[in-house]
């Protein structure tokens, strides 16, 4: 189904018994595409003609619900030998958002997913990360293994310095500790990077 389309069945719920297709059009065009609708700020969402708190509570059950959907099939279940669908949910949670978001995926020692914690908010191109509060949130789990995941809002998943910088200071934190880091996943709008794959994690 066209994102238009969609986006005009969610619509009609939010304003029933009016033609809802130009206000779809204007979101779409503001935005670019379903996924980027959903997922803006509410404050963003209202710059848009046409759009009032009943619009903006539709599209956030929307974009809460496909999140939980995403979540459900990997909260307590071996990540490792899912790797697609844990891709799959942090696409879900993580590609659209317009500021960069680092999320810590804590596992225990049969990678099993324990939690799945957003770690701090930053700005379009920076996050700060705190790899002391990282290890120490681990140690609280009891967790055997992590996952950083973090977004990059232009779309692009190539590193950055200071993202190579980082990961290596959290996994020598990490390797302090006894707790293995399997990778870092930068993600973008329509793909990933991973640290392991490119040979920036050892």
């Amino acid at each position: 189904m066209p994102d238009y389309e969609l986006l005009e069945l969610v619509l009609f719920r939010a304003i029933p018994r009016q033609d809802v297709k130009p206000l779809a059009r204007r979101l779409i065009e503001h935005f670019g595409d379903f996924n980027r609708v959903i997922s803006a700020a509410p404050a963003r969402m209202t710059e848009v003609e046409g759009v009032g708190a009943a619009v903006v509570t539709e599209l956030k059950l929307v974009e809460a619900a496909s999140q939980r959907l995403a979540r459900a099939k990997v909260l307590h279940r071996p990540v490792l030998s899912g790797w697609q669908v844990l891709l799959d949910y942090c696409h879900t949670a993580m590609a659209h958002r317009e500021t960069e978001q680092f999320r810590v995926l804590y596992l225990d020692r049969k990678n099993v997913l324990i939690a799945d914690e957003e770690q701090s908010r930053g700005t379009v191109d920076h996050v700060p990360v705190y790899p002391r509060e990282i290890m120490r949130r681990a140690l609280e789990l009891n967790s055997s293994a992590l996952i950083l995941v973090h977004n990059h809002p232009s779309g692009d998943p190539t590193p950055s310095e200071a993202d190579i910088v980082m990961t290596a200071q959290i996994a020598r934190a990490a390797d302090c500790m006894g707790i293995t880091i399997h990778d870092h996943l930068v993600i973008g709008k329509s793909r990933e990077l991973s640290f392991r794959s490119e040979g920036l994690l050892k």
